[in-house]
């Protein structure tokens, strides 16, 4: 059943950027629910609790790359081989985005790559339309998955 709602999990673990995506969102897209989780090894903990506790997954997951500790690479790596997340669209952003950045973003499973959202305009451009366009993407393939779209 669609609730109208999505959730987006941000990964980001600057707080100035964690305070712009919260500004956008209550801006310009009132139906997203926002988790940020702040670093690398902190993510994977979340989404196996949440997948423990059978908690609905997120619908996109906004990734930096530069993380402490564990960074995104790793954690798309092993999100990738998982069938819980596996499937989970993923938009990858750095501040540093030379060509090899982004070759490694694809690489390790990044759906999508940006450069990392500096001010506010930015992070609701990300929201209203990178969002809306991986959503849309993933109901559709669910419609089709489900067959729903033969009873039309």
């Amino acid at each position: 059943m669609d609730t109208g709602r999505y959730n987006v999990l941000l990964v980001e673990d600057d707080l100035s950027a964690i305070d712009l995506a919260r500004h956008a969102v209550v801006e310009c897209c009132p139906k997203i629910d926002l988790t940020v989780v702040g670093g690398g090894d902190a993510v994977l903990e979340w989404l196996n609790g949440s997948a423990a506790k059978h908690e609905q997954m997120p619908h996109i997951i906004l990734m930096d790359l530069k993380l402490p500790k564990l960074d995104g690479l790793a954690v798309m790596r092993t999100l990738r081989m998982h069938a819980g997340t596996r499937d989970i669209p993923i938009v990858a952003f750095s501040a540093e985005h030379t060509q090899a950045d982004v070759l490694m973003g694809y690489q390790a499973g990044a759906n999508c790559f940006v450069p990392k959202p500096v001010d506010l305009e930015q992070f609701r451009e990300i929201f209203s339309e990178r969002l809306a366009y991986w959503i849309q993407v993933h109901q559709s393939e669910t419609v089709s998955a489900t067959g729903d779209d033969a009873a039309e």
